[in-house]
């Protein structure tokens, strides 16, 4: 986590003068607008955060999808302490569930702080699978733009390269329901899981018992008829 210290401080010197989207020419190699996003399992442990830091330009789309697929230790509780933080250090979200997606409109251009929390669970740890990522939907008018200064493309080209921005954006939002979806049967297959071995060593106790009480039945019943030789009879 050290490691997110100097990206987060590099990042702040870049973007602490300008609350705005920097204008075409004034970008550089460090500043780009396009769609970004992650997608990855992480363990949280007993009562403690993990924190990610991810940058995002102003006027983007901000989500944030996670889901709890497992606990491990003495712990049941599978919901979970979620904050996003904006760069000037508002909180623009928070969510405390198992099961959550976070959306909002990104105002401030720099890092947004992303925080998992497990503090109320102090035995067990937790297995998430997170989602995140920006997107801007309006980088195709920025390109077209660009374009049309350059005298490059014509009207046919453009508005073919606009239907295929907007199904692109579709295609996207379409992806996000599915890779939701995989992350529900990722923690019905753990719990599956879970039961079957619950199951198994329950079934293996019983066994073990029952072998046990029929053992001791025998041994009990030969007892009750075992005569001592030395002993003289009537």
């Amino acid at each position: 986590m050290l490691a997110f210290i100097p990206l987060t401080l590099l990042g702040c010197q870049c973007v602490w003068a300008r609350k705005s989207e920097p204008s075409l020419s004034e970008a550089g190699p460090g500043l780009f607008r396009g769609s970004d996003r992650y997608d990855f399992a992480i363990e949280v442990p007993p009562s403690g955060s993990e924190c990610f830091w991810h940058f995002a330009h102003q006027s983007g789309s901000f989500y944030l999808t996670y889901l709890v697929q497992w606990v491990t230790g003495m712990a049941n509780d599978h919901r979970l302490f979620v904050t996003i933080t904006s760069p000037d250090g508002s909180l623009m979200a928070s969510k405390h569930d198992a099961i959550g997606q976070i959306n909002f409109q990104t105002e401030v251009t720099g890092f947004y702080q992303m925080c998992l929390g497990n503090h109320n669970k102090k035995f067990g740890g937790v297995r998430v699978f997170l989602n995140f990522g920006v997107l801007y939907e309006g980088f195709e008018e920025v390109n077209r733009e660009l374009e049309e200064e350059e005298k490059v493309l014509n009207t046919t080209l453009a508005s073919i390269k606009e239907s295929t921005g907007r199904l692109q954006v579709q295609i996207f939002h379409m992806w996000r329901h599915y890779n939701f979806a995989r992350m529900r049967k990722g923690k019905d297959h753990y719990l599956l899981l879970s039961n079957l071995n619950y199951v198994s060593w329950w079934s293996a106790a019983q066994s073990v018992a029952i072998l046990l009480s029929g053992y001791f039945q025998v041994f009990f019943l030969k007892r009750l008829f075992f005569t001592d030789s030395t002993r003289p009879r009537c």
